[in-house]
């Protein structure tokens, strides 16, 4: 598996590499993390993107949408869109700040995680 490096350098420049962000390469993708919380990543051509679990049912109601479900049992929490559902603009940027909102309402990791990719 791999993931969309173009869609990898839009999420960058939309997330504008805040201090505490870092990059990880994980379940053959790429996952973008603030403090160690993920707050989305990118899967083949895919968005996954964390959603407080308060915002999780009415998340998953949004067209091109779907639990992220890796090893055969869903996490919630997680969502998947589909290129279809982050196309415009306006709708990508959305659901990015879903997902810096989520990690940012997360304790920080306390233990210093390194960057594996700069």
């Amino acid at each position: 598996m791999s993931y969309d490096e173009q869609l990898a350098h839009r999420l960058r420049l939309q997330l504008n590499r805040p201090p505490g962000f870092s990059e990880r390469k994980m379940f053959g993708g790429i996952c973008f993390m603030l403090h160690g919380n993920m707050c989305g990543g990118i899967l083949r051509a895919d968005l996954i993107v964390r959603v407080q679990p308060e915002e999780f049912d009415q998340a998953m109601t949004r067209p091109h949408t779907r639990a992220f479900d890796f090893t055969g049992k869903p996490m919630t929490g997680f969502v998947v869109v589909s290129p279809k559902g982050y196309r415009a603009d306006t709708v990508f940027k959305n659901w990015v700040a879903h997902g810096t909102e989520c990690a940012r309402a997360l304790p920080r990791k306390t233990k210093k995680i390194k960057p594996r990719i700069k």
